[in-house]
């Protein structure tokens, strides 16, 4: 059986903050006498948080990771319809349930993270057939621990030093560990179902490959606020963006800052008009807000889906003259590359765009 040392040598060896939550519940797991290991973050949309099980592990191997881009949101349960978890993530302190007597089987609470960030917010369950003793409630705290320690580490090489949202180089991970992997995947399968031979009357499936897609955004006419302004007003408007794009977007949707004025939203869904309308109740979320000392800012929007073939540089070449376009045409607008493209407006030849650093 693996050692504590071992399993903290597997947490600390992670460069990725997605797999650490598994790597965690495998620890539990093999190093204590206990039945099964659920990490629940909490995820929101317009205002109403639910429950999304990232991991689960049980003792006998079976188990399961959700990729949080591609959840049914309103298929989750509400916050508050698990009470003992949402106890756990009031008090940021211990529940211990023992549902079927005090010396039979239970599950301890325990808050995931230590501080109450609002966009990092999660319960460990530890299910067992009987109470644990203090020393194995220790080896939990303690693993527990590293792993906060860890995923602290990796979230700020991932982060923007001023708003907090994702960096270009989380933007760059992202694409080659999981999109760009899917979509490939997707592909093949779609491929390989297109050259089957199928009997008359049998039915064609096939896997549709997934739907991701990719948005900038820039702050209009941030040149002439900054200056007019000075350093720090347009700092506040930038934070105030930031916040502004964590309100409107689901928390399940990677927001990143790039520098500068430029933002960018990672998503997975499944049509273009969805996708759109994201961006739109971003944009009039823009509009009607007041920034203190400012006034009224407004934001210029353009959006694409990813294929397999793009890098993120392709990707994001598209959705800068999408913006381009926007503002070379009044300025507060939003569209979408492919739409732009379908209408004849300009070709698909790529523009390499440019990346401020403020």
């Amino acid at each position: 059986m693996p050692t504590i040392t071992e399993h903290i040598i597997r947490l600390t060896d992670h460069r990725d903050r997605d797999l650490l939550e598994l790597t965690l519940s495998k620890a539990l797991i093999d190093l204590l006498p206990i039945q099964r290991v659920v990490i629940a973050r909490v995820v929101s949309e317009e205002g109403v948080k639910r429950w999304l099980e990232i991991a689960t592990l049980d003792h006998k191997g079976g188990g399961k990771v959700v990729d949080p881009l591609r959840v049914d949101f309103h298929g989750l349960p509400l916050i508050d319809d698990n009470r003992e978890r949402f106890n756990c993530l009031m008090s940021r302190d211990r529940v211990d349930f023992a549902w079927a007597g005090e010396d039979g089987p239970r599950i301890n609470y325990l808050p995931l993270f230590a501080d109450s960030r609002m966009e990092e917010e999660g319960v460990i369950e530890i299910h067992s057939a009987f109470a644990l003793g203090d020393a194995q409630m220790g080896a939990i705290a303690d693993v527990l621990h590293v792993f906060r320690n860890m995923y602290n580490l990796l979230a700020y090489s991932d982060r923007d030093a001023l708003t907090g949202l994702l960096n270009r180089k989380s933007l760059d991970d992202t694409f080659y560990s999981a999109v760009l992997e899917e979509l490939d995947e997707g592909a093949q399968a779609q491929s390989r179902a297109q050259d089957a031979t199928v009997a008359p009357g049998q039915e064609r499936r096939h896997r549709v490959p997934p739907n991701y897609w990719l948005g900038t955004v820039n702050v209009d006419n941030f040149g002439i606020l900054s200056d007019k302004g000075g350093h720090l007003i347009a700092e506040e408007v930038l934070l105030l963006v930031a916040r502004i794009m964590n309100n409107t977007f689901r928390t399940y949707d990677r927001i990143y800052r790039f520098g500068g004025e430029q933002f960018a939203v990672l998503m997975h869904c499944p049509d273009e008009a969805l996708v759109l309308a994201a961006f739109e109740r971003f944009r009039a979320n823009m509009e009607k807000f007041n920034f203190p000392q400012v006034g009224r800012v407004t934001a210029s929007a353009g959006f694409t889906r990813i294929t397999a073939d793009d890098s993120p540089s392709t990707a994001l070449e598209r959705t800068e003259r999408a913006v381009d376009y926007a503002q070379h045409n009044g300025y507060n607008k939003v569209f979408s590359h492919g739409d732009l493209v379908r209408k004849g407006l300009f070709g698909d030849a790529p523009k390499i765009g440019a990346v401020d650093i403020f």
